[in-house]
């Protein structure tokens, strides 16, 4: 049976840990300009239970979960790492009555998904402190800075017990980022060393801080391997529906399938074709979400814009709140998506992409020229196709510049990934001038479907044209500017 899920919230915490030995005096904070008081409540009592799954994946990412008792924050905490001396941490309450050691609850596991899959996560390590905290407090009167002397005694599964002293210094919510190092050299100055662990779960599995992981000598390979990394990022952002992150997750994933069609000979992907697929689908999928979320934006703006006269019946409703209510369901859909045996199977083929060694590059071959000549020409075909369409009066015109669209977005891809940053910004213009045209497409067939069921309501339905007249003069300005983008383009690629 699923565990319970409780409700989570996320906190942003700045600190440093400490190696300190038994005989180190408590550091002195007097003297300190922005350091006015030192409080020291009673010392507290913690016991954690650690969870991980078999093959150590939070681990690997630098995450942390774990169920804590004792101390004014007991619950369910992951910590995600978010910076140098950054982490975010998501906690959730304990539920009453809980087991001693329960399964984790699903929205707490919902926030690494995407790290363990479909994995089993069970205890790795317990870990007990006995913590002695000093508080310390602004000129203002405000908490700058909490300091905690930690005596800790740990056991991974199945191991010995270990027993270390340890300091950890945290800067409180709001406080001065340079106060950290003020603050840090005090501790230095009685002793400590900067901590040879990145937490305590990593001491006690004898992980050291680890090295940065050697990138991959291939640049289209190397753009693809920190692509998928901020794949798995994105899709924490998504599960807490943070601002933008749909957008910024489709974004990714049409970035990885676009390296990955333009460079086969990197990756082999003709044998996997059906990783290029389900790439599109889950594109498509975010879309739904994304395309409301786009929608409600312009036509705020464009309504705020407008003079309060021209702006009659309940517009707002139809097409902003409208736009907001699909975003909602396009956000749930996508949730599906994200917590289905075939995601995790596509994140699962992407990372053995990732890791796996390309092939040699044929004598003579030149990768990097191959794939950004290959991908202008598809551009160029495009381009005159449009043409053709255009003169001949035919109705898939704006289907043709779309297909501009999504030839130049993959052609900037693939120059960034390899260096050719003229031509990935010429191929951006022409991506961002199309893609103004295409959401002007998009806007007004949905203004036409929203003013005939307006009609049909009985509503005023003036506004309605206002903006339908709006979209169309906005596509006829980036139909008029894309001749001279295409030219700015073929001339960068010329010197490239």
């Amino acid at each position: 049976m699923a565990a319970k899920s409780p409700e989570t919230s996320r906190y942003t915490e700045m600190e440093r840990k400490f190696d300190v030995v038994e005989s180190t005096v408590t550091p002195s904070f007097d003297g300190l300009s922005s350091v006015a008081r030192v409080e020291r409540p009673p010392s507290q009592s913690l016991d954690a239970v650690y969870f991980d799954t078999p093959e150590g994946d939070l681990s690997r990412h630098r995450i942390t979960l774990r169920r804590r008792t004792g101390g004014t924050d007991a619950g369910w905490h992951v910590k995600l790492p978010a910076g140098p001396d950054t982490r975010t941490e998501v906690r959730a309450p304990l539920d009453d009555g809980e087991a001693e050691q329960p399964e984790v609850p699903d929205a707490v596991r919902d926030v690494v998904l995407a790290i363990v899959r479909d994995r089993p996560l069970a205890p790795v390590a317990r870990i007990s402190t006995t913590r002695a905290i000093e508080l310390l407090y602004g000129p203002d009167g405000s908490l700058v800075a909490e300091f905690c002397d930690d005596q800790v005694t740990a056991r991974a599964e199945g191991g010995d017990e270990q027993r270390w002293r340890e300091w950890e210094l945290e800067l409180a919510p709001g406080a001065d980022p340079g106060l950290l190092d003020r603050l840090a050299n005090r501790l230095l100055d009685a002793g400590a060393r900067p901590a040879g662990h990145g937490s305590k779960l990593g001491r006690v599995l004898s992980q050291p801080k680890k090295e940065k992981a050697s990138a991959p000598a291939d640049p289209v390979h190397r753009a693809v391997t920190e692509y998928i990394g901020e794949l798995i990022e994105w899709d924490r952002a998504v599960r807490s529906d943070a601002d933008d992150s749909v957008h910024q997750m489709r974004v990714t994933t049409r970035k990885i399938r676009s390296l990955l069609q333009s460079s086969e000979a990197v990756f082999g992907i003709s044998d996997d074709a059906w990783i290029l697929e389900e790439l599109r689908e889950l594109a498509g999928v975010l879309g739904v979400a994304r395309d409301a979320e786009v929608l409600a934006e312009r036509y705020e703006r464009a309504l705020d814009e407008l003079p309060g006269e021209h702006v009659r019946g309940p517009i707002r409703d139809r097409l902003v709140e409208g736009a907001r209510k699909r975003y909602r369901t396009g956000w749930r859909r996508s949730l599906t998506a994200m917590r289905s045996q075939r995601y995790f199977r596509l994140l699962d083929a992407l990372e053995a992409l990732a890791a796996a060694e390309p092939p040699p590059p044929a004598p003579g071959e030149d990768r990097a020229g191959v794939t950004i000549d290959s991908a202008y020409k598809r551009v160029r075909k495009a381009a005159k196709a449009a043409r053709r369409a255009a003169d001949g009066g035919e109705a898939d015109v704006d289907e043709a510049l779309h297909k501009i669209r999504k030839r130049a977005k993959r052609l900037r891809y693939t120059a960034a990934a390899t260096g050719k940053g003229k031509v990935a910004e010429r191929a951006k213009s022409i991506q961002t001038l199309l893609g103004d045209h295409q959401d002007s497409v998009v806007s007004r067939a949905h203004l036409s479907r929203q003013a005939e069921s307006a009609h049909a309501a009985g509503e005023d339905t003036f506004t309605y044209g206002l903006l339908y007249q709006q979209e169309s003069d906005l596509a006829q300005r980036c139909e008029e500017q894309l001749e001279a983008a295409l030219k700015k383009l073929q001339r960068a690629v010329r010197r490239a």
